[in-house]
């Protein structure tokens, strides 16, 4: 599995080399993968030691070959202390065996009643994660079908690359912190095609956007989804995180910026205004006024702005406050277009707009959650959790580490095998608002910039812009690397004070 995963992320890497899209790879590994994991179930899970058949047991109904295998197998009284044979354990109705005392391989049937519950949850996971980027990229899109973006475009005059990176990187922070970190790298990048014409001028100013769009979630309680598990778990408390991480996060910010700032010179070339022409049949006004565009570039980015209130007030998931507010917005331009021709609505509402949304985009996301999910199921992720806190110990260097690796794998899994190795303490590192759980949420969320494939910002603007990961890692990793040391050793500074 792992070395599925490895070679389906540098066919990732090396997409345009290769000329295969990296969408068609990741669904491909993850499907291997899966497929892998369904092949030798008992196998895997015995060599990782995985105790969540265990917790499964114990919520469900017990399977038939579990419950079989308890009634005729003896089990050493070392299991527990407690227990003298399996019926002992079936009568006490506690299952709490741990599962690497267990030989697993001669239960085939939980191992397989294990894997259809995890690919379960996990589909449930991802299909949240998919429709929510599809919602969010949808009134993006309604918003730049209707020229909504002249409204900011409009009011930044200057054509300075240092003066527009500032400007840029300041934008995203703190949009970030407000939505989140993926609609917010997806509003920029819809913005930057307004505001600079060249690739190469994009794809630097993109960079800039996943670093301090990933920044500015790190700081804020709905700012990143791993901060978001970490708050609504009760690791962190909302007001101690903003007050504890807002000057690492600013400092993982402005390194990169002030670097780049000696490095860049000149102005961007403005894409040409391509007026919209009327149609002769259209006897209606113009396909967009300025009291369009204001209203719906207003009720987009109000309704992106809607979706983190949506979900303290109601505690449902973001997904559900992103559907409704493009619902919103779909009953808004039905009405708004009704009078005009065929052409002007199909082109101005949702329903047109969705033919443009980037699918493969979709697509990709789907086959690497699904990867990522394969391993974190079969308790590799876990594993690497685990033997990092055996090897180390120490609560800045397992947290940084863990901010590197997600760079490669999600953050998201890495945060949740985290959350599981410790529970919350009275006091100490571990304690509510503890050391440990501060530095997991800015490492988590900040870490990830180190390569473009480490972050949903990343891979979203990956898709959007068509950025090849080489480029990324020797043009902005570095950078990306230095502002992530610098905001670590700046919390660490703070902490010891």
């Amino acid at each position: 599995m792992v070395a599925v995963f490895v070679l389906g992320y540098l066919a990732i890497a090396l997409e345009h080399p290769i000329k295969i899209d990296k969408a068609a790879t990741a669904l491909i590994t993850g499907a291997v993968c899966w497929g892998i994991y369904a092949l030798a179930p008992s196998d895997i899970l015995h060599y990782n030691n995985h105790d969540s058949i265990n917790t499964i047991a114990q919520s469900e109904e017990i399977p038939p070959g579990f419950k079989e295998y308890l009634r005729n197998k003896t089990i050493n009284k070392s299991i527990e202390g407690h227990y003298e044979s399996a019926e002992d354990i079936l009568r006490h109705h506690e299952l709490n065996v741990p599962i690497h005392q267990i030989p697993v391989q001669e239960t085939p049937e939980i191992a397989h009643h294990y894997i259809e519950h995890s690919i379960a949850h996990t589909l449930s996971e991802i299909a949240a994660i998919l429709f929510f980027l599809l919602c969010a990229m949808t009134i993006v899109e309604v918003v730049d079908a209707h020229e909504g973006f002249k409204v900011i475009t409009d009011m930044i005059r200057t054509l300075s690359r240092v003066k527009l990176l500032w400007i840029v990187g300041i934008l995203t922070f703190f949009f970030s912190a407000a939505l989140d970190n993926l609609t917010t790298s997806i509003v920029m990048t819809a913005l930057l095609r307004k505001l600079m014409k060249k690739k190469e001028d994009i794809w630097l100013f993109a960079g800039v956007v996943i670093i301090t769009a990933n920044a500015g979630g790190a700081w804020s309680p709905i700012g990143d989804v791993t901060t978001i598990m970490l708050w609504i778990e009760g690791q962190i408390t909302a007001l101690n995180i903003i007050y504890k991480l807002i000057i690492p996060s600013l400092v993982c910010m402005v390194v990169p910026l002030g670097i780049l700032s000696f490095m860049l010179k000149g102005s961007v070339e403005r894409p040409a205004e391509i007026p919209m022409k009327r149609r002769k049949d259209d006897h209606t006004a113009d396909p967009t006024t300025e009291t369009e565009r204001k209203v719906i570039f207003f009720l987009g980015v109000g309704g992106l702005l809607f979706v983190p209130v949506f979900k303290v007030i109601t505690h449902l998931p973001p997904v559900i406050g992103m559907t409704f507010s493009l619902g919103v917005l779909w009953v808004v331009t039905e009405l708004m277009h009704h009078s005009k021709n065929a052409a002007v609505k199909s082109s101005r509402t949702v329903v047109g707009v969705l033919t443009k949304v980037d699918t493969p985009t979709i697509l990709f996301f789907l086959g690497i959650l699904v990867a990522v999910a394969a391993l974190q199921s079969a308790g590799h992720l876990g594993y690497v959790a685990t033997y990092l806190d055996n090897s180390i110990g120490n609560v800045y260097i397992i947290n940084l580490i863990i901010g590197l690796l997600s760079a490669v794998v999600d953050n998201v899994p890495l945060v949740a095998g985290a959350m599981g190795m410790y529970d919350i303490a009275p006091a100490g590192n571990f304690a509510v608002d503890g050391t440990f759980w501060e530095f997991l949420a800015y490492c988590a969320g900040t870490g990830g910039s180190v390569l473009i494939i480490g972050s949903a910002a990343g891979v979203a603007v990956m898709g959007i812009l068509n950025i090849d990961f080489i480029w990324y890692l020797r043009k902005m990793s570095l950078l990306a690397l230095a502002g992530y040391l610098a905001g670590a050793v700046t919390y660490y500074l703070l902490n010891a004070l």
